[in-house]
C-alpha cells in the first residue's frame, strides 16, 4: 500500500474513551515512519497508530501538543516475510491506568515499552473517534498526506465502544502453536458512528463487509489485490539481504538499481525439493548489460557487485535479455533476446535438479518442464548437497537502470493484473501463463504441497 491510502473524510462521532482496531500488516520498507492508522487535525491534534522509524510500534493521542497517550514498543518489528496480527484497544474507563491501552502482536500483549509511557487519565476523550472533516477516517498515512505505511494490509477491524480481546480475530492452532486469523470473527456491533467497519478482506474492496455500511474511499494511489495473506505468505524479494542501491518497491515484488554495479535481488523464501513456478515482467531499461532472472542456492556467499551469472561455483542460473544463460561465470547457452514489456517463466524442478526458462509463454532450449528426469531442453542445477534454492533478479543501472516486477502468484506485475490468467492446477497462486502440471508457486501453501 506504499502511496496509497483510504479514508473516510467526514465520519459521523463515536465513542472517544473506547474502541478497538485489529489489522494483519506485512512490512515491505523499514527504518521509516510509517502511519497504519491516523485521526489528525494537524500535527498537535491527532491519535494514531504507527510503526516508528526505529522499526517499533506506537500508540499515541496529542491534544494541543501534549500527550494523552503515548505507548511505543521496546520490540522492533522488521520481518518482511511474514504476517503481524496487530490488535489495539482502548478503554479510559478502565480504573487501572496500565489497562487503559492494550496493544498485542500474533496474540500476545506487549508489555515492554520504551522510556515512560504516557497512559491516559481515567474517562479522558482521546482523539479516536471524534469525527467531522476535521478528523478523517485514514488508513495508510499520516493523515496530512506524510508517511505512507509500506506494505500489505488484510481484515483490518475498526470497532467504536468496545475494547475487544485479540481472540476476537484470531486463534492460536493447538497442534502447531501458531497464531492464525479468524476471517469471519463474531461482533456485536454498538452505536451508529462511522467507527464501526470491517474491509479488506475480499480482494481489494474498501466496502464495508460488517453490516454497518461504512465503506471508505480510496483517497490516493492504487489498491492493489494480492493472494499474499495470512493464511499463505507468497514469497517476494528480500529487502533484508545487503543490496545497496537497489530500491524494492510494490511490497518488495519490484525491483530497480540505482547506480552502474551489478546488483542482485534475492528470494525470501527457497526450497530444497519440489517443483516451483514465477513470472518476471522485464518493466524498462533492458538493453546493454546481462540483465537477467535466474535462481540462487541460499548458503552462498553474496557479493553485492556481481551479477547473477557472474558467479563461480555453478550455484546461480541466469537467462539474460541479451539471450545468454550464464552460471559459473560463463555463457552455456544463447537463446532468443528480451526486452521491455516480455515476461519471464521459471520453472525450477528441485526434484530432478532441472531449470526451465520461458520467454512469453515459449520454452527456450526446447525445454519441457513435465519431462521429470529425463529434463528435456533442461539447464542442470548443482545440489548434490540437497540445500535451498531461491529466485533471483540482476538489476544494473548501465545502459538505462533495469526494473523487473515478480509475479510470486499474486497475479499482478507491479500494480497491472495479469491480461489473462493461466491454467494452474495446483490451485495457489495466478500467473500470467499456464503453470507445468506439477509445479506450484514458492509460497507457504506451495512448500507444503
Amino acid at each position: 500500500m506504499a502511496q496509497t491510502y483510504l479514508t473516510n473524510t467526514n465520519p459521523t462521532a463515536g465513542n472517544r474513551t473506547k474502541g478497538t482496531v485489529s489489522v494483519w500488516v506485512k512490512r515491505s520498507g523499514l527504518s521509516s515512519t510509517q502511519y497504519i492508522y491516523s485521526e489528525l487535525y494537524d500535527t498537535n491534534n491527532f491519535g494514531g497508530i504507527r510503526f516508528n522509524s526505529a522499526d517499533t510500534l506506537g500508540v499515541f493521542s496529542y491534544d494541543s501538543g501534549s500527550a494523552q497517550m503515548d505507548i511505543n514498543t521496546t520490540r522492533k518489528f522488521r520481518d518482511t516475510n511474514g504476517w503481524y496480527h496487530i490488535v489495539v484497544a482502548w478503554d479510559t474507563t478502565d480504573g487501572t491506568s496500565t489497562d487503559r491501552i492494550k496493544i498485542y502482536v500474533n496474540g500476545v500483549r506487549e508489555t515492554s515499552f520504551t522510556g515512560s509511557p504516557t497512559y491516559p487519565s481515567s474517562s479522558q476523550n482521546l482523539y479516536f473517534g471524534v469525527g467531522g472533516t476535521s478528523y478523517p477516517i485514514v488508513i495508510g498515512r499520516r493523515g496530512d498526506n506524510a508517511e505512507y505505511f509500506d506494505g500489505s494490509m488484510s481484515h483490518f477491524h475498526r470497532v467504536d465502544n468496545q475494547a475487544l480481546a485479540p481472540t476476537v480475530f484470531g486463534s492460536t492452532d493447538s497442534v502447531t502453536g501458531e497464531w492464525n486469523i479468524n476471517t469471519s470473527p463474531s461482533i456485536t456491533y454498538t452505536g451508529s458512528s462511522d467507527y464501526n467497519f470491517f474491509i479488506l478482506k475480499d480482494g481489494n474492496s474498501v466496502t464495508d463487509q460488517s453490516g454497518q455500511s461504512n465503506n471508505l474511499t480510496v483517497g490516493y494511489g492504487t489498491l492493489t489485490k494480492t493472494e499474499d495473506c495470512p493464511s499463505n505468505v507468497f514469497a517476494t524479494f528480500n529487502s533484508l539481504v545487503k543490496n545497496s542501491n537497489i530500491t524494492f518497491s510494490e511490497g518488495n515484488n519490484s525491483v530497480v538499481a540505482s547506480d552502474a554495479n551489478y546488483r542482485v535481488a534475492l528470494g525470501n523464501l527457497g526450497a530444497n525439493s519440489g517443483k516451483f513456478y514465477a513470472e518476471f515482467k522485464a518493466v524498462s531499461g533492458f538493453s546493454g548489460a546481462d540483465k537477467g532472472v535466474g535462481i540462487f542456492k541460499m548458503s552462498q556467499a553474496y557479493s553485492e557487485t556481481t551479477g547473477l551469472g557472474n558467479f563461480s561455483g555453478g550455484y546461480t542460473w541466469q537467462y539474460a535479455a541479451t539471450g545468454n544463460v550464464r552460471t559459473n561465470n560463463a555463457t552455456s547457452d544463447t537463446e532468443a533476446t528480451f526486452t521491455d514489456g516480455d515476461i519471464i517463466g521459471i520453472a525450477m524442478d528441485l526434484d530432478n535438479n532441472k531449470l526451465y526458462f520461458h520467454k512469453n509463454g515459449t520454452y527456450i532450449n526446447s525445454g519441457v518442464p513435465t519431462s521429470g528426469s529425463t529434463g528435456t531442453g533442461a539447464y542442470a542445477i548443482s545440489n548434490s548437497d540437497n540445500e535451498f534454492y531461491t529466485f533471483a533478479a540482476t538489476v544494473i543501472s548501465s545502459g538505462g537502470a533495469n526494473k523487473w516486477s515478480a509475479n510470486f502468484g499474486n497475479g499482478y506485475f507491479g500494480t497491472t493484473a495479469v491480461s489473462s490468467a493461466g491454467t494452474n492446477a495446483s490451485g495457489v497462486g495466478i500467473f500470467e501463463y499456464d503453470v507445468p502440471t506439477g509445479y506450484t508457486a514458492l509460497s507457504t501453501k506451495g512448500l507444503n504441497l
